[in-house]
This record gives C-alpha cells, structure tokens and sequence, in this order.
C-alpha cells in the first residue's frame, strides 16, 4: 500500500533494454566460458597445421555438446528456485496483506 496515494502500490514494470543488455552479457559471458575450457581441454599445445585435427575438432564437439547441457540443467534449476521464490514472495505479501486488513 502507498503511504501518499491511500492506493497499491504498482510493481515495477521490467526494462526491456536492461533485460536485453543483461542477457546479451550473459550469453558474452557463457560464450567466452565455453571457448576457453573447450579449447584448452582439446587444442593441441602444438600448432603444426593452421586448421584443427580431427581428434580435436570430435573433441570440441562433445565439449561444446556437454557444456551446453550442463548449462541447460542449471538454468532449469534456476528457473525452479526463482519461481518458488516468486511464490514464497507472494504468499508473504498475501499474508500481509491479510493482516493489514484486520
């Protein structure tokens, strides 16, 4: 409830270009995480031929494909902790909600 208006307060609306900018550097960051630790976990330390072998190229592969799942895993994760949050969150404001009203 708003002291000044006597009304409810409304929730913030979501920034669309802070969510865009913070999802970009997001992905920035993933995509950075997963170069490095690919490429040193596959690339052979000595650079005979400009392009990669084989065994290196199957290596990244299954490197990228394992990150990527992981990643994936822990965004379901994540995604189930905010929305319980969410509704701890909501059943507090009810019960204050409720209390208020007495």
């Amino acid at each position: 409830m708003d002291f000044f208006t006597g009304g409810k307060q409304e929730p913030p609306k979501p920034d669309a270009f802070f969510a865009a900018k913070t999802e970009m550097e997001m992905y920035t960051v993933l995509f950075n995480n997963l170069t490095m630790s690919c490429f040193n976990k596959c690339a052979s330390r000595k650079h005979k031929e400009p392009d990669l072998q084989l065994g290196e190229m199957s290596c990244i592969d299954r490197c990228v494909s394992k990150y990527m799942e992981a990643q994936e895993k822990i965004g379901v994760v994540l995604q189930k902790a905010n929305e319980s949050q969410a509704q701890q969150m909501q059943q507090m404001q009810q019960m204050q909600g409720g209390e208020a009203g007495r």
